[in-house]
């Protein structure tokens, strides 16, 4: 199978999945949102950050490495697995005593303390679960994935709406989290024992330093960014209050309901990115300037419509009590190209082994992330938070796309951009005239984006046949 119907066909199977795990998940967050309300959504969604927050530690960066390294040579499978197990289990524990030693600093309530617990622990499961999804990866069987991803949507839907059902309290929801990634590790192991290899525990010390050696520039900038990212939440609790949180976490909910757009691409073409860095550098260039073509193509807009429909579209998902969040998905959602963006550049540099070349930009992205945050956030409260989101996800685009530049991989970005934005501004001039049903709009206006496309010929024959492998046709 040539690398161009690996990726077509690879994306499509998790495109698929992720799209069905994504409906899911759109429908459990609004249910959670509106039966919670803007306080208790507020006191999960902290939870949340929180959990992401100090689950880095457990990763460490060490499935990405996985990843890379498998995918290069199949025969290293049992060693990366055993020891990574191993290495998981120690760093887990830096994870556990941090949420306890967090919780009790903060004092928070019996109730809320369990949350964070239940969060958290779902958090340190999840990150073993990623050792075998990264061997899926490697393999490029994203399907085992996918079907791994469908059964922990399905989990926590089912779950939430018994919630719902018969009126719980809010620790029950951060139970289904860790349920949920309870049964995801086990179909993980399973899958990976029938499928792969069975996995062993090893100890490999040679290894570890390896693995820590790689894993600390990943490590830092994971840290640096995640900090970056999700700190907004944790101090809008702690200055603004649980509503506050709330107000920006349904519109933020949004937003990264889209994340696995690129996620499901940037995953099918890691493992070969990182094989062309070995056996050819051509390759890697073009199918770094096309990946980033197609995901501009997809994101802008996507920005450009929401922030003309955000208002029937808030007020029909959450109802009138999360009114506020309108101007909020208004302004977070510019970050979506970016971030769209910043997918494949992360990717890119992590598979030509320049990953260490992130760590300074991390951490100046983190440091202004902060800074802002602690300026704005009293007096502009959930407002700054989605202007600094947008900034953040801008600048770690800046710092990367000079990574890329100065090893090599220069892409003509201005040329890339223009037909994008004209199919954009004539979308959205649509979607601003016309006052019609809020599905209507959406489709007809991603019929005239695409169709603007095709009559500036944005599409290569090349492109046209990816698209065509992706629908199964020859």
């Amino acid at each position: 199978m040539s690398a161009v119907s690996k990726i077509a066909k690879n994306t499509s199977i998790l495109l698929l999945s992720q799209v069905i795990s994504y409906i899911l998940a759109f429908f459990y967050t609004i249910y959670t949102a509106r039966y919670l309300g803007a306080a208790g959504f507020g006191i999960l969604s902290t939870a949340l950050a929180l959990g992401a927050l100090l689950s880095i530690f457990t990763e460490l960066g060490l499935s990405t490495l996985t990843t890379r390294e498998v995918s290069r040579e199949k025969s290293l499978a049992n060693k990366y697995i055993g020891n990574t197990i191993v290495l998981k289990i120690a760093l887990s524990t830096i994870t556990l005593v941090l949420m306890f030693l967090i919780v009790y600093i903060e004092h928070y309530s019996p109730e809320i303390a369990v949350v964070v617990y239940f969060i958290t622990i779902s958090f340190v499961v999840g990150a073993f679960t990623n050792i075998f999804y990264s061997v899926f990866q490697a393999y490029e069987k994203m399907e085992y994935q996918s079907i791994g991803q469908i059964i922990n949507s399905i989990i926590m839907f089912s779950g939430i709406l018994l919630i719902i059902y018969y009126q719980m309290s809010i620790t029950n929801f951060a139970l289904i989290y860790l349920i949920a990634s309870i049964v995801s590790l086990i179909f993980g192991i399973i899958i990976c024992a029938w499928k792969f290899i069975l996995p062993k525990i090893e100890i490999d010390i040679t290894l570890w330093k390896f693995l820590i050696i790689e894993a600390i520039p990943l490590t830092l900038s994971g840290v640096f960014l995640l900090i970056a990212f999700r700190i907004d939440t944790v101090l809008l609790q702690i200055i603004n209050g649980n509503e506050a949180v709330g107000v920006y976490n349904a519109a933020y909910g949004l937003m990264s309901a889209l994340m696995f757009l690129p996620s499901v691409y940037v995953m099918s073409v890691f493992p070969m990115l990182s094989r062309f860095n070995v056996s050819s550098k051509d390759l890697l260039k073009i199918s770094y300037e096309k990946s980033f073509k197609y995901l501009i193509i997809i994101g802008l807009p996507i920005a450009v419509g929401t922030t003309l429909i955000a208002s029937p579209l808030i007020l029909f998902i959450y109802k009138s009590g999360f009114s506020q969040s309108i101007i909020a998905l208004q302004i977070l959602i510019w970050s979506i190209p970016i971030i769209f963006v910043n997918y494949i550049l992360g990717t890119a540099i992590n598979s030509i082994n320049k990953q260490s070349q992130m760590v300074k930009s991390a951490f100046i992205v983190m440091a202004l992330n902060i800074i802002l945050n602690l300026l704005l956030l009293p007096k502009y409260g959930f407002v700054a938070a989605s202007f600094i989101t947008v900034i953040t996800e801008l600048s770690a685009c800046i710092f990367w796309f000079h990574i890329m530049n100065v090893n090599g991989y220069n892409i003509p970005v201005h040329k890339i951009l223009v037909k994008p934005v004209i199919a954009s501004l004539i979308m959205g001039l649509f979607v601003a005239l016309v006052n019609i049903n809020l599905i209507i709009v959406i489709v007809v206006a991603t019929i005239i984006y695409f169709g603007v496309l095709f009559f500036l010929k944005t599409f290569s024959e090349e492109d046209i046949n990816l698209f065509k492998q992706m629908l199964g046709r020859d």
